[in-house]
């Protein structure tokens, strides 16, 4: 159930997508050997509104659905991974709009090339409560697009003064996430790595760093929610499955297309006609299709049908449906990730060579299959509700 705005609003995101895809994908080798998104195709993304995607409307921001958040990414991955990832996480982090007050929503977010980011804590992370807001230590790792950042965000344990953790009700220690200009940081350039290499995701750390109480909040705490329209009763985690399920899918589609082409041009050595009109190429060219087809479509079909079961009863997501969300972004990253591993291999030598299109997106869908959205352990709360055990209590 999607209302008039949201879906023009979708409907022109995607279009907007499709045409910046040829740039995207011709800045590719120069995001890779640079390790950043190219300042050209940022400078497209903002304009197009890209990183606003999931940014509450007001605020400026497009306050699309995940379905149409998801294919918009999807689209920029089949350009390239890296730029897709960052914008993916970039409108994850624009989500916390929802939470802050429109003093410091405004604060944060006015710049048209505004961009949040954040990563997980490396060390034992604290914000300790204090006078008017909070001290702050500690560091934290994969800031995915903190390169481009003006503000990072910080997920704390929240702390009395003698050092002790705040408990909440359910007598686990409180998880307070705060901001802070990115200029307040300490960041180091860690991001060597073998794929998603313009994502820039490095480690940050603050030391004794006050933070007022206006750019403190607790992600997915209803009582802080002070926008309270469909998009924002889902959780961060799904939010982030969504997004990098999409990164997924658009590798996959692109690789499964460039062997298509490929298999039409390419004849082996001793063939006496070309990879397309080998027969076993022709079954696990349709095996393939139809397991990314299944996996994209079990992605879209389970968040269309949470998005409107929760609309419809004009309420929360359920943590069942939480469940059920981040095991078919795990189904759909894992279904991309083996569709593409058959179009690598099939492609034979013509694979290996870094000027073809196959090597880069490879490694990229390798790391995205390292990150915690795509664990087999996503599977286990889905698994114990099955067997009548309930889910395991677990954040998103």
């Amino acid at each position: 159930m999607l209302d008039r705005t949201s879906q023009d609003a979708g409907a022109e995101a995607l279009q907007n997508a499709r045409a910046l895809r040829p740039m995207i994908a011709a800045a590719a080798g120069d995001v890779e050997a640079g390790r950043q998104v190219t300042p050209e195709v940022m400078a497209a993304l903002h304009e197009a509104k890209l990183f606003r995607m999931l940014l509450p409307r007001a605020y400026g921001g497009l306050e699309l659905d995940i379905p149409s958040f998801t294919r918009v990414v999807e689209e920029i991955a089949r350009g390239d991974a890296s730029t897709a990832w960052v914008v993916g996480q970039g409108c994850g982090c624009s989500f916390a709009a929802a939470f802050f007050d429109p003093q410091t929503a405004h604060e944060i977010f006015d710049r048209p090339a505004a961009i949040l980011a954040w990563g997980p804590s490396n060390r034992n992370a604290t914000a300790i409560k204090v006078d008017g807001g909070y001290r702050v230590s500690g560091q934290w790792v994969f800031a995915s697009g903190s390169r481009y950042a003006e503000w990072l965000g910080a997920h704390c344990t929240l702390s009395n003064e003698d050092g002790s953790p705040v408990l909440g009700a359910n007598g686990q220690p409180v998880e307070r996430s705060v901001l802070f200009p990115k200029s307040a940081a300490k960041v180091t350039d860690v991001w060597d790595v073998m794929g998603l290499k313009g994502t820039g995701s490095d480690n940050y750390e603050v030391t004794d760093l006050f933070v007022p109480d206006a750019h403190g909040f607790t992600r997915d705490y209803i009582p802080e929610r002070r926008i309270d329209s469909l998009l924002f009763r889902f959780s961060f985690l799904n939010i982030y499955g969504a997004a990098f399920a999409g990164v997924a899918l658009g590798i996959a589609r692109s690789m499964l297309d460039d062997f298509y082409e490929l298999a039409q041009k390419k004849t082996p050595n001793q063939a006496a006609s070309s990879l397309a009109h080998n027969t076993a190429i022709q079954r696990e060219a349709g095996y393939n299709e139809a397991k990314w087809q299944a996996g994209r479509a079990y992605l879209f079909d389970a968040w269309q049908k949470a998005w409107d079961d929760v609309a419809a009863r004009n309420g929360e997501c359920t943590s069942e449906q939480k469940v059920s969300l981040r095991m078919t972004s795990t189904y759909a990253i894992h279904s991309a990730k083996e569709a593409a591993e058959w179009a690598y291999q099939s492609a034979g030598s013509t694979a290996i060579f870094q000027d073809k299109p196959f090597e880069r997106r490879f490694r990229d869908i390798h790391c995205v299959t390292q990150q915690g959205q795509s664990f087999y352990t996503n599977y286990e709360p889905a698994g114990r509700m099955l067997l009548g055990l309930g889910a395991a209590p677990r954040r998103g």
